[in-house]
């Protein structure tokens, strides 16, 4: 695991410029790669090239130092993520006569390439963001993950091509700050995240997940390629138990083979189905004791331990348990989200941050549950959405309006209390009688129209969803599969990805999901819906997989997640802070919001009146970033 830089620039042959330039770069990224640290740089044709990697060393401690060459010298690589497939694909080539010097997963990918050229990244089960200098065909080739668990951020102008594993490391090459997206501002306050390929700055980008971009030199033109094309998931006609047999088998091997390592490791155990069962998986493969860790919290609304605990005793695990209290997230917030480089508003961000960060201090590498609602229909999103479809068809739309205008003072709540009225105030919000209702039950921030009052006129963008309604060839979504491939595309990569990266890495911790493996993922997406979504029932044939592992009725039991009470804090002990970002001078000099607008709607949630928590921590979000960018 590591953090990758890259360079070129045209007409120029300074080397000692790159270098610095480069080593600028990854003094951005030490968190993530504190071990060891590497340049390559090279001039060709006026043209200057460099790549430069930190490490974090977890596989092949002593000879796996990169960049690392072909025996010619001709070809070159930086890597950051882990090949789980490695081994199998090493003893392959070995096969065919090809020597290795290394026991590493980056020489792997290396000498795939030089066999099979492109076409070999389809071989790689793993996560990844890699860059390769290819002298012979005078290319660069940068790739990204399936699922995207790694990042890569990239810029392209008159002056060169630069790349890097976090956007700080690009910002620091820029002499001027870039100028803000509205289309990275418009999706931020829809989603309350910006999904690749934009981020908040224009002409920088995030390559999207499962593809890889090559640079020609010889023309200074950038194509972008799929790694692994559409796969059509044809229905299969495969018994619920043969099916449910099968995925209990492939989630036993895809935590063995994310389990190889040289370093200690451990799982995350927050007590839900998903990490309870990779840590059961994890403690059966492992001969030792298995290290796991949770974490808790004093206000018992949110504190959720005593699942973690049934599970930790019931597989005799190492375990850990870290009881935090509001101030340990308070003080962390400033760190914690300017380390995203653009604005991010998921405040479970600030737990994750806090259970790597003692985590770091017994293991190197974590296994997670992360992707397991994405994989086997687990999101209570995806049940409204079904159940968008059958309310709409029998309750008129008048009347569900009516129904709204009763229950909105019943269900005013006045504080960030995430109860029974939280739940039904959700889902009544979320009906919609529009085609698009899905795209609008992903909208975690601020609804379409929302924006038309929120935003000055001249920086709201309409339709912002059409990129990834054309992307994903989904502009109705009516399935339990037409949620989850949106999802990938979004909230996956764009969300819980991000989160789980930057905050572990931040702490040094590799973190692994053992869900995120496409041959489980392309089996889910062929299994009737009814497999996965049934009745009251989300991720029905995962928790009827592994029910005889776990106490009776154990896998059934509810788990709100990293709830974080944001709305508390921004009544209390960030109100001055917050109060500073509504100041009419301020507001004025940005020219992006509607200032009435914003400000009747903070002040509303300060005072009392109405529970604005998760537009309002968006805004505070959006405006910390902004303040710490371009204020300072």
């Amino acid at each position: 695991m590591c953090g990758i830089n890259g360079i070129l620039l045209k007409n120029n042959s300074n080397k000692t410029f790159i270098e610095k330039q480069l080593q600028s770069m990854n003094n951005q990224i030490i968190h993530r790669g504190p071990d060891a640290m590497g340049f390559y740089v090279a001039s060709k044709e006026n043209n200057t090239i460099g790549m430069a990697m930190r490490r974090l060393s977890i596989i092949d401690l002593h000879s796996g130092n990169q960049p690392m060459y072909s025996e010619d010298k001709s070809i070159v690589i930086v890597f950051n993520g882990e090949i789980y497939n490695f081994k199998k694909l090493r003893s392959d080539l070995a096969k065919t006569g090809i020597i290795f010097k290394t026991n590493s997963d980056t020489e792997v990918i290396l000498k795939l390439y030089e066999s099979y050229g492109e076409d070999s990244f389809k071989l790689l089960d793993g996560m990844f963001g890699f860059s390769i200098h290819d002298n012979h065909k005078n290319k660069i080739i940068v790739a990204r993950d399936y699922f995207g668990e790694k990042p890569i951020y990239y810029k392209h102008d008159e002056s060169g091509f630069y790349w890097a594993s976090e956007l700080k490391s690009i910002i620091n090459t820029q002499s001027i700050k870039p100028a803000l997206s509205k289309i990275g501002l418009n999706l931020f306050f829809r989603l309350t995240y910006i999904p690749a390929p934009f981020t908040i700055y224009d002409d920088i980008y995030k390559l999207e997940a499962n593809k890889f971009m090559v640079y020609d030199l010889n023309n200074n033109k950038i194509e972008i390629k799929d790694i692994h094309t559409k796969t059509n998931h044809l229905k299969s006609d495969m018994s619920f138990n043969d099916a449910s047999k099968k995925v209990k088998d492939m989630v036993f091997k895809s935590v063995e083979s994310r389990s190889i390592s040289d370093v200690p490791l451990g799982t995350f155990l927050s007590g839900g189905v998903d990490s309870s069962i990779v840590s059961l998986c994890l403690a059966s493969i492992k001969e030792k004791k298995i290290d796991t860790f949770s974490i808790g919290f004093e206000k018992t609304a949110y504190n959720e331990t005593d699942k973690s605990q049934i599970v930790a005793k019931l597989i005799n695990s190492n375990h850990h348990e870290f009881v935090i209290n509001e101030n340990d997230m308070r003080e962390n917030v400033d760190f914690i989200l300017n380390n995203f480089d653009e604005p991010f508003a998921d405040s479970s961000s600030l737990p994750t941050y806090l259970v790597s960060n003692k985590t770091k201090n017994h293991v190197k590498v974590a296994l997670t549950g992360d992707g397991g609602d994405e994989v086997f229909g687990g999101y209570n999103k995806y049940y409204i959405g079904k159940l968008n479809n059958r309310y709409t068809k029998v309750v008129p739309e008048i009347l569900h309006q009516q129904i709204n205008k009763f229950t909105k003072t019943l269900l005013n709540r006045k504080e960030d209390n995430r109860g029974l009225k939280y739940k039904i105030d959700k889902l009544l919000k979320a009906i919609n009688y529009e085609d698009s209702y899905y795209w609008d039950i992903i909208s975690l921030g601020f609804s379409d129209n929302d924006l038309n009052v929120f935003f000055n006129p001249n920086f709201k963008i309409e339709n912002i969803f059409d990129y990834y309604k054309i992307k994903s060839n989904i502009k109705y979504p009516k399935s339990l599969n037409d949620f989850r491939t949106i999802d990938l595309h979004l909230s996956l990569e764009g969300d819980m990805l991000v989160k789980v990266d930057r905050t572990s890495m931040l702490n040094s911790l590799e973190c692994r999901a053992p869900f995120l493996n496409k041959e489980i993922y392309d089996f889910t997406m062929t299994l009737p819906e009814e497999y996965l979504l049934k009745k009251w029932s989300k991720k029905h044939i995962l928790k009827e997989a592994f029910k005889s592992e776990f106490p009776d009725g154990f896998l059934d039991k509810s788990k709100q997640g990293f709830g974080v009470p944001v709305g508390d804090w921004l009544r209390h002990s960030l109100k001055n802070e917050l109060l500073s970002y509504i100041e009419p001078k301020f507001l004025r000099t940005q020219q992006i919001f509607n200032s009435q607008y914003i400000t009747e709607l903070v002040l509303n949630h300060v005072n009392g009146k109405h529970d604005n928590a998760f537009k309002v921590w968006s805004f505070f979000c959006f405006q910390k970033w902004y303040v710490n960018t371009f204020e300072k």
